[in-house]
């Protein structure tokens, strides 16, 4: 029986839904037949990027998916889980909203909360966490001005009414991100690891059906279509395609679902996040050998009139597709009606593994679930790649300047402080609750977040997200693997050892030889790292098509990081905690200004190689840092980044205010003083344990060098600076609201 079309369907059609002419060709041969309207639209949302990674799976699949650790493995299920003992994992993941929080920033940022959160308690992970990575134009602009405020509320709004906390992330501004933000939305949760939940259809004969909100026309070909353009002036005419969140209906959903995993009657269970029914029905299907009947008339509506193509493709939020063990079916109705969510059978599971769909009593799709998805029969491609022209007049020798006096380096201090990328990010990060769930011991303002894991006593995990792009856009590979490390070493500062990644990898036009390019040469600097570090991928996403009408973003794989502690009571902070502790910088100082805040800063420009960077000696400084804050040698740690040296020595006075006396013995040029080589870490020690950790570090063959003491009210590097540290505080907390022309006290 041949599906009845809306309309007739021709090459031309499928042009217009983004599919090329080879791939509607496949398309035929796939069904034997020309494709009805409906079945067109199914293949264009789930051939799309977004869904089927044909572009990126070539490069995705060389990086490493295996440990010791892992329970859920990178593309297995909806996120990955690493296991933490006592029959307990985490699960987390991250993924971009980067288009429609440019057509849309309020509602873009918010369901890419809620899209991120569903994925983890639709494994049968309760969330304890949310994070975000950002990236935005130059403050200054009125555009970028309109996009933060409406991220910010967004991210703030969802993570408050659904109850979890917003706990760490990071806030970069650079002019490429001035059209096309960036917002990459992050969640960890936690679950037993025998309840797990699985996103597969099994069992012909078990019922289907649709939890949650009612499906309209928003978000149709939202997020599948909007990640497979580049923007232009018809953007903004696209709201329309921007899905709309509802927080306390997910927070009820969020109930449903872990009740109805935990009384064993759910077969399998998917979120409806990008190409809605279509994606979850197809998907579940493929994975379980099988097939499903879906029947639209039993879908709830938010409108009447809406044609089988809308339902199918629809992306509205806080929806889930349950298969039900048969004869279950009363039970978990009654425990959605508890908690007030709707609960309608919509089809079956069935033996032949087609997806069989039926409006208003006519068939009008049926296709081989098999043939929609990655890994099955969607189209996977292998593209050119050239290294980009840019480099010729990127790589040049950088001056490391000549010898800074008092005023010369106290001047670049406070306009490194007050740089946006470098500046407080209070403005934003008190707009979200991070202690909702008492889970939180570390916030936002630390160099990762440290949550307590309740169900096991005196155990936490650490989180981080992290990337430099400037570093990436310079040098793809070295930039990929620093975004790594420095993650890594984020986790490490707290005390935790980072046992996995997650990565959200964000860059332009796929088909643009050189942007391609820089994705491959990322992802091989990613998976170098991760091997190095034994912190393997779980997941992710991969967004492409960042990018305006006059240039892509810089390319930005941004890494969130997951770090484990055994004892909650070793976790130590950024911020200096007392007076009398000697402060030690752990590894070597170089003078290194490539990609660095200080040129993009003072000069204007980026260019040069990006930092300096050994594997052998990141690996000897995080496993050193790692034992000895264990040991109760280190009182706090924080790792040397953007601004350099003198930046992280002033961040960590600023949340005690407890100042510091400090020489620097190499030459007091910008290079040595705000150059960004990596492998740098400062501590706070105790006197008594100074010589003990000389001789760890001896062993371990890190450079230690104890450079002052802690103390008093003032920050003083001798011949370089000396202010009071709350006049440099007000600088750094200052500068976001004032130019963003907001007060904090107005927030």
């Amino acid at each position: 029986m041949t599906p009845v079309s809306e309309i007739d369907v021709t090459v031309e059609t499928a042009r217009e839904l983004g599919l090329t002419a080879d791939e509607y060709a496949n398309i035929v041969q796939a069904l034997g037949r020309t494709p009805s309207y409906t079945e067109l639209g199914i293949y264009s949302v789930m051939w799309s990027e977004h869904c089927s990674y044909k572009n990126s799976i070539l490069q995705l699949k060389t990086l490493p998916r295996t440990s010791a650790r892992m329970l859920v493995a990178m593309g297995e299920e909806n996120a990955g889980v690493i296991d933490v003992g006592d029959g307990y994992g985490v699960a987390f993941k991250i993924e971009s909203h980067n288009h429609p929080s440019a057509v849309e920033p309020f509602q873009g940022a918010a369901t890419g909360v809620g899209g991120i959160l569903r994925d983890i308690f639709t494994m049968g992970a309760r969330p304890i966490a949310a994070l975000n990575s950002l990236r935005f134009g130059e403050p200054d602009s009125e555009r970028t001005k309109y996009l933060i405020k409406g991220v910010v509320h967004g991210i703030g709004h969802y993570g408050n009414c659904f109850g979890v906390p917003t706990v760490a992330g990071e806030v970069y501004f650079d002019r490429c991100y001035t059209d096309n933000p960036l917002v990459n939305a992050m969640a960890v949760g936690v679950v037993r690891a025998d309840r797990m939940a699985s996103a597969t259809a099994e069992g012909p004969g078990n019922p289907v059906f649709i939890m949650g909100s009612s499906t309209g026309r928003d978000g149709i070909h939202g997020a599948s279509l909007l990640a497979s353009r580049e923007f232009d002036d018809e953007t903004e005419n696209m709201r329309p395609t921007v899905q709309v969140g509802d927080p306390f209906a997910e927070k009820l959903l969020l109930e449903a679902s872990l009740e109805l995993i935990e009384a064993g009657v759910v077969v399998g269970m998917q979120d409806m996040g990008a190409a809605g029914i279509s994606c979850s029905t197809s998907e579940m299907s493929a994975k379980g050998g099988v097939g499903m009947t879906i029947n639209l008339d039993k879908v709830p509506l938010r409108e009447a009139d809406m044609s089988a193509y809308e339902i199918m493709l629809s992306e509205s939020q806080e929806r889930m597709l349950v298969v039900v063990q048969k004869g279950r079916e009363a039970e978990a109705a009654a425990i959605c009606e508890k908690w007030d969510v709707p609960f309608v059978q919509i089809g079956e599971v069935t033996e032949d593994p087609h997806v069989t769909v039926y409006r208003h009593g006519s068939l009008v799709a049926r296709v081989p679930a098999i043939s929609l998805v990655l890994g099955g029969e969607a189209p996977v491609y292998v593209r050119e790649q050239r290294e980009p022209e840019y480099l010729q007049l990127t790589r040049k020798p950088v001056d490391n300047g000549p010898t800074l006096h008092q005023a010369e380096c106290t001047g670049i201090l406070k306009k490194l402080l007050a740089a946006p990328t470098i500046a407080s990010k209070r403005w934003i990060y008190e707009q979200y609750d991070s202690q909702v769930g008492t889970n939180t011991v570390i916030r936002a303002d630390g160099d990762a977040a440290v949550l307590r894991i309740k169900e096991l006593p005196g155990k936490a995990v650490a989180v981080t997200t992290d990337c430099n792009s400037r570093y990436v856009y310079l040098n793809p590979h070295k930039g990929g693997m620093i975004a790594v490390a420095e993650a890594a070493r984020n986790v490490v500062c707290t005390g935790a050892l980072p046992v996995a990644v997650t990565n959200c990898l964000n860059f332009g036009n796929p088909y643009d030889p050189e942007v391609y390019w820089q994705f491959a040469e990322a992802v091989r600097g990613m998976g170098d790292a991760c091997r190095a570090l034994d912190t393997p991928v779980t997941g992710g996403n991969v967004s492409f098509h960042n990018e305006s009408q006059q240039h892509a973003v810089y390319p930005t794989p941004t890494i969130g990081m997951l770090g484990l502690i055994d004892d909650v009571d070793t976790v130590v902070g950024s911020s200096f905690p007392a007076s009398g502790l000697a402060v030690v910088l752990l590894g070597t100082q170089r003078a290194d200004l490539g990609g660095s805040e200080y040129l993009h800063t003072m000069k204007e420009r980026i260019y040069g190689d990006a930092p300096y960077f050994d594997m052998d000696e990141e690996l000897r400084l995080q496993q050193l840092t790692l034992q000895a804050i264990r040991d109760g040698l280190v009182t706090n740690a924080h790792d040397v980044s953007e601004g350099g040296l003198l930046v992280a020595l002033a961040e960590m006075t600023f949340g005690s205010g407890v100042g510091i006396d400090v020489s620097i013995s190499t030459e007091h040029t910008a290079g040595f003083l705000f150059g960004e080589s990596q492998s740098r870490i400062i501590v706070g020690v105790d006197v008594q344990h100074v010589d003990e950790l000389r001789r760890r570090c001896e062993t371990s063959r890190v450079d230690v060098d104890v450079i002052g003491t802690t103390g008093g009210s003032r920050f003083v590097v001798r011949n370089l600076v000396d202010e009071d540290v709350s006049d440099l505080r007000n600088v750094w907390e200052g500068s976001l609201p004032a130019i963003l022309s907001t007060s904090i006290a107005q927030v």
